[in-house]
């Protein structure tokens, strides 16, 4: 029987920094199931946001309650904002390094509904990548790759470990604790910005399993992203352009933004991702980012990854606009869990990142919030793991799972189910386009399909259900009068 201290399932940043604070002495596997750098960590253009200074963290809380719609844990809120500066100052001790002026000084941005500049960058717009590969380096622990987690031991309340699908074989891999980091729900959209391995299949295992997930329905939109290629992975256009100056406009060079809300780009993502939805069926017109309020040099220095692949392109920026378009982007509900980051009525079994329902997020999640909440549950949940290190254990041995994992027609069924979700479960949504999707998806279910697509369908099914039964709009949640 092999046996660990801990397994962590996913190697984004909430799984990499639980790692980071379990000490080299305790036996730990990180579980990845494709290369290490497919997860949406990488992917991160905006920074890390944080309380700058005490004095910040009211107005701090205050955003991130205001973005979430009065659905957020107040509780929750300030455990995260009260613990930014600690896990910023945890990195940057061990060596990570944020983008600074001429004279040392951090470098703050500002993005939309953000009162003040609190966010912090490292290498203009690849704070994910940098940070994801601070992170890497610095793992003691071993990793395990190209292998899916598709069982949780569980039997009377306890979690025992997994199993996986290692290179075509099934195995139970046993564990004391079990730290759930394995992301959102990007691969259930036909547009996404996430990693294409973000499948939802954890948020299904665990409704396979009893275990809840919350606040399903609530799913945020990306307002610009760069959707002019044939890939299911769009390119993502980070809210920091719009913070620091980037426009939108129709094709005919108008801002129609503030014909919604007075903020124009700086509203949240959900206003200006359902302002545009609004303003192209009205009209018909083509949406854009411009760029031209930058100086070619500081654009060059600020956005160089966006930069170099917009000009690939064949996008000149920042002298021409690109064409944008909404796209799926941020799973706020998740799997419910408490303030250490532990699963309800699940022993030893823990879920951190964005795999979560932590209650920070509401019904909107504030800018770059995200990667925060990533770094302060990771430590909650090591705490916790530490704290009650001395129980002692036994052991169950769990059969061998004997689940088809996949069928010939898997597929054409995974695709037809990411169509619907975008059809009918995203920006905005009706009753009718929800039971339509509904219905497809119980059909799905009813036919022949391997274990990893009932994943994804029992999420998805979790998602549409969770947005019928909220009648009202709220947040990222819009529900439309039938026409």
């Amino acid at each position: 029987m092999m046996r660990y201290d801990v397994i962590i399932i996913g190697a984004g940043v909430a799984g990499l920094y639980a790692s980071m604070n379990l000490p080299k002495d305790k036996k730990v596997l990180v579980i990845n199931k494709r290369e290490t750098f497919k997860c949406n960590t990488f992917y991160a253009q905006g920074g890390v946001a944080l309380a700058r200074d005490e004095a910040d963290i009211p107005s701090h809380i205050k955003d991130t309650l205001e973005a979430g719609s009065g659905l957020c844990d107040k509780e929750a809120v300030t455990l995260l904002s009260e613990n930014s500066r600690e896990a910023i100052d945890d990195l940057i001790n061990n060596g990570f390094e944020f983008d600074r002026g001429e004279n040392g000084e951090l470098l703050y941005t500002k993005e939309a509904a953000h009162s003040c500049e609190r966010i912090l960058h490292a290498g203009g717009d690849a704070t994910g990548r940098y940070l994801h590969y601070f992170l890497l380096e610095r793992n003691t622990h071993a990793m395990l790759g190209d292998t899916r987690v598709v069982d949780l031991l569980i039997k009377n309340g306890e979690c025992y470990g997994v199993t996986v699908l290692d290179h075509r074989e099934i195995r139970n891999i046993y564990a004391k604790n079990v730290i759930i980091a394995s992301g959102g729900v990007g691969s259930l959209y036909e547009y996404h910005t996430n990693a294409p391995c973000i499948s939802a299949d954890m948020q299904g295992l665990c409704v396979m399993k009893g275990i809840k997930l919350d606040r399903m329905e609530m799913l945020q939109f990306h307002p610009t992203v760069f959707v002019n290629s044939t890939d299911a992975q769009k390119m993502l256009l980070t809210e920091a352009l719009r913070g620091e100056g980037a426009t939108m406009e129709d094709e005919n060079g108008r801002r129609f933004l503030f014909d919604y809300d007075e903020r124009g780009e700086l509203a949240s993502r959900d206003v200006v991702s359902k302002s545009m939805f609004k303003y192209k069926k009205k009209t018909g017109l083509k949406i854009y980012l411009s760029f031209s309020n930058f100086d070619e040099k500081y654009f060059e220095h600020r956005f160089p990854n966006i930069c170099k692949s917009l000009r690939e392109l064949g996008f000149n920026v920042p002298r021409v606009r690109v064409p944008i378009s909404p796209a799926f982007h941020y799973a706020i509900g998740g799997i419910k869990t408490d303030l250490n980051a532990r699963v309800p009525d699940v022993k030893n079994l823990y879920a951190i990142g964005e795999v979560a329902s932590t209650g920070v997020h509401g019904a909107n999640r504030l800018a770059s919030n995200s990667l925060l909440e990533g770094l302060v549950f990771a430590k909650k949940a090591t705490l916790d793991i530490l704290a009650h290190d001395g129980e002692k254990k036994e052991f169950l041995e769990f059969d061998a799972l004997n689940d088809i994992m996949s069928c010939k027609e898997d597929k054409v069924k995974k695709n037809q189910l990411r169509h619907v979700m975008w059809e009918n479960v995203s920006i905005i949504r009706t009753n009718n386009g929800l039971n339509d999707a509904l219905d497809t998806i119980n059909a799905l279910l009813n036919e022949k399909i391997g274990r990893l697509l009932k994943f994804r369908l029992l999420t998805a099914k979790e998602i549409v259900i969770s947005a019928l039964n909220r009648k009202e709009s709220i947040g990222v949640h819009t529900i439309q009068e039938e026409s």
